[in-house]
């Protein structure tokens, strides 16, 4: 089978959209829920991508504060993937990174790596400034997305929509049993 057919099968086998549980969350010291405008683009696009939305909450941008939040909704049980938006840049006040950090047990280097690349098409070397990334905590997908609308609808809309079944479907292939969306811990 070719590289090509080998990733069309795995797409073919990844779960249908509505499926897909997504957690969001908002990392800003400046944002309320009146002014999450990325909060409320997130959500919208990934409800059109037809992922469903199981949970949303707005944090301020204190790492151990973020980093709770985000290992107990990064669980099988809850949630295949976890958006954050926010704290991505290079000012002082942006720490989502480093407070997301210590929970991987595995990175996705490319998710970073084409973000700035799309990223630098549209805004040119500015895209530099970006330090979104992605990877896998607890056998969920986490993905850190700079707080500007601009950048969470090309992060969402080409990058992480298209791919996020087969990512999950990925995940939950190597998954034990009991990690597995609709199979009980005893089944093998």
């Amino acid at each position: 089978m070719s590289k090509i057919g080998a990733a069309e099968s795995h797409k073919a086998a990844a779960p249908s959209p509505s499926e897909i549980r997504v957690a969001l969350v908002t990392a800003s010291d400046s944002r309320t829920p009146a002014t999450n405008e990325g909060g409320r683009l997130m959500r919208r696009l990934v409800e059109e991508a037809g992922f469903t939305v199981v949970e949303e909450v707005l944090l301020v941008e204190d790492p151990p504060t973020l980093r709770g939040r985000v290992a107990s909704l990064a669980r099988p049980e809850i949630a295949d993937a976890v958006l954050i938006t926010g704290g991505t840049g290079i000012a002082p006040r942006d720490r989502t990174p480093e407070a997301i950090d210590p929970l991987y047990e595995r990175r996705m280097p490319g998710f970073g790596e084409l973000f700035r690349m799309l990223s630098f098409q549209e805004i040119g070397p500015a895209a530099m400034l970006s330090r979104a990334e992605a990877g896998v905590v607890a056998g969920v997908l986490v993905f850190l997305l700079p707080g500007s609308p601009a950048a969470i609808e090309l992060a969402v809309r080409k990058l992480i929509a298209p791919e996020l079944g087969h990512l999950v479907g990925q995940l939950r292939r190597g998954a034990h049993p009991s990690h597995r969306q609709g199979e009980g811990a005893n089944e093998r």
